[in-house]
């Protein structure tokens, strides 16, 4: 059976599960950009209500994001919205503001589905994608060694397919399990189950990949063999279920 060597660490494994956003693709440059234009949209509806910018609401709170002097995306809370939400939620939390500013619910919901729309046209015509340093040549390794790879997201599964295809990832993958394909989230050990089971893989024998406590908690609740946490900047606060953690891909390498 191949083995994960992550530091001084070595675990045989036959399949690895990847989370998608800041685990496959750097989340900033992906889901920044479509908070910008989100929170763009949002800030317009609210000032056509007269409760825009200046008025108190603090629109940088509302999806964990941090922004810089001109009010753009720079960062993000990885324990937050953006980071962990699924679509449902956060269409509940932009509706919420304008609930709020006094618009009926069933009408915050339209317009917010109507900004997210058109944020999601305007990231499909970007093609805004950027793999994460090193997920390339770790997929490789992957592959050579013949384990069994799948992806477990709350993103929905039409947003994800898009997505690896532009990275030019979707080869890797025979079990995509999304949101809309289960009947519960993360962190439920649903979709670690469901992509085991797919891949005839056993939890034993199977690795999880994330950059989220819930991609950990996910892992622990399925009963796989390890939960590896990824942390760009090294933080591991908010990985407190992780069983170990990385800054990135060139700490793990595959033997045969």
């Amino acid at each position: 059976m191949p083995e994960l060597h992550i530091n001084e660490l070595s675990v045989p494994c036959r399949g690895i599960l990847f989370d998608k956003d800041g685990t496959l693709l750097d989340l900033l440059a992906t889901w920044g950009s479509w908070a910008d234009l989100i929170l763009e949209g949002l800030g317009s509806q609210l000032a056509l209500i007269g409760n825009g910018p200046g008025s108190g609401t603090d629109l940088a709170a509302v999806l964990g994001t941090v922004h810089d002097a001109s009010g753009k995306v720079t960062g993000y809370d990885p324990a937050g919205p953006l980071s962990m939400a699924t679509a449902e939620e956060t269409t509940g939390i932009l509706a919420w503001q304008l609930y709020a500013a006094g618009v009926p619910w069933n009408e915050a919901v339209t317009v917010v589905n109507a900004v997210s729309k058109e944020a999601m046209k305007e990231l499909c015509r970007r093609r805004t994608a950027v793999a994460m340093p090193g997920l390339h040549a770790f997929l490789e390794q992957c592959a050579a060694a013949s384990l069994k790879l799948g992806v477990v997201t709350s993103d929905n599964a039409a947003t994800t397919r898009e997505q690896l295809e532009w990275l030019g990832l979707s080869g890797y993958f025979h079990s995509v399990v999304t949101r809309d394909r289960v009947k519960h989230g993360k962190p439920s050990p649903e979709m670690a189950e469901t992509a085991c089971r797919e891949l005839g893989l056993l939890p034993g024998e199977t690795v999880i990949i994330g950059d989220s406590n819930a991609d950990m908690q996910l892992g622990k609740g399925a009963g796989l063999r390890l939960a590896v946490g990824l942390s760009p900047d090294g933080a591991a606060a908010h990985l407190l279920d992780a069983d170990i953690v990385v800054s990135g891909y060139a700490q793990l390498r595959l033997t045969i």
